[in-house]
């Protein structure tokens, strides 16, 4: 194994090493002499920063390196260097000055990687002992992860909780426990699901560890606005509270709807209908006659609310709903799973074919003799 190098394999890195993962599509453009000293570093989970490479170390995507911490220094993995780093600093909600950001001191050597290495076997132990000790002093947060430092002088302590927790003792017996400095930090139940990590409803991995660090509000007024049923099982992500993939096209639905009508009841000759769904991108509104039950509804186009409540305006009824001519083309789908055999692909071996074919062999091989 290279000094300054990890192999995917291996177990210090292997089980986060696709979380918030950067991508640097400059990477194949020559280099003008534009370049930044800032390197982008990530470490353990979610966790990334932004350091300067004081010393002009020859460094690529994937290498160790220690770089400078409060107290002693860390390890981490470079995960971004270039132009692109520079654009990335400026999506930052706060900007660091130039003499803030941290340096970096080296390429990490064996000796660093054996005691990283060591501090990241003590991670999960600690965690659940930790939590032993918080549910002795009864304390009402959940301690969701911890971090050791590289150097093992320090390790930060995740957690969430509801209301403001008094936690001054439990650093004191953690401090004593595990002799290093204890930092408590306080994420949000979106950030503990991204640093976990898992598989969403879709089949792909959360949007929280893999790209989303910038978390926007979510209220189920998007999901009304996109017409979904308020099921809190299908809403709700790992996290427990409603996927953040709500607001993705919400933007689109809003624009869609502007030029939809009001939903008004509609007055026919049969009577008054009302409105109980629509379907935005179909363009369809759906009445019914009864208010109280989603049964015999009636879909309408856009265009034919607007022509019945022009008409209501003035005081006319239309003798239907819909016109005769218009047609919902409902796709319908059916199972056949199951009907089909599943060696109707495999040729099957013509026998006689290579009878018929030996026998033309010796034929002529007996008008050759």
């Amino acid at each position: 194994m290279e000094e300054n190098k990890i192999s995917p394999t291996d177990s210090i890195y292997r089980e986060d090493n696709q979380k918030l993962n950067s991508i640097n599509w400059l990477s194949d453009i020559p280099v003008t002499g534009n370049e930044t000293d800032i390197v982008e570093i990530r470490f353990k989970n979610t966790r990334k920063g932004f350091y300067r490479n004081v010393n002009m170390l020859r460094l690529e995507e994937g290498d160790i390196v220690a770089v400078e911490a409060s107290p002693g220094h860390d390890i981490g993995r470079v995960s971004m260097t270039g132009r692109l780093v520079k654009s990335k600093l400026k999506q930052q909600k706060s900007v660091p000055e130039p003499e803030d950001i941290k340096k970096i001191y080296r390429k990490a050597k064996p000796v660093d990687m054996e005691k990283w290495e060591e501090a990241r076997a003590q991670e999960i132990p600690a965690m659940l002992e930790s939590r032993k000790i918080a549910k002795d002093f009864n304390l009402d947060m959940k301690i969701g992860d911890v971090e050791y430092q590289g150097d093992k002088t320090k390790a930060i302590f995740y957690y969430i909780a509801d209301e403001r927790v008094d936690f001054r003792q439990l650093i004191k017996v953690l401090a004593e426990k595990f002799r290093v400095r204890i930092e408590m930090r306080q994420i949000g139940a979106r950030q503990e699901a991204g640093r976990i990590g898992g598989i969403g409803s879709c089949g792909r991995e959360l949007c929280c560890s893999s790209y989303l660090s910038n978390f926007v509000s979510v209220t189920t007024a998007y999901a009304r606005c996109q017409d979904l049923s308020l099921n809190p099982q299908k809403l709700a992500g790992q996290c427990g509270k409603l996927k953040c993939c709500l607001n993705y096209e919400l933007d689109c639905y809003v624009d869609k709807q502007k030029s939809f009508p009001q939903k008004d009841p509609l007055e026919t000759q049969e009577g008054k209908a009302w409105f109980l769904k629509m379907e935005i991108y179909k363009g369809l509104y759906w009445y019914s006659y009864d208010p109280d039950n989603s049964v015999n509804l009636t879909a309408i186009p856009v265009q034919r609310v607007r022509e019945i409540q022009s008409m209501n305006r003035n005081g006319q009824k239309p003798a239907k709903l819909v016109e005769n001519n218009f047609e919902d083309n409902n796709i319908s789908f059916e199972d056949v799973v199951g009907n089909d055999s599943l060696t109707r692909f495999e040729k099957k071996k013509d026998r006689k074919g290579r009878k018929s074919k030996k026998g033309k062999r010796n034929n002529k091989n007996e008008k050759r003799k």
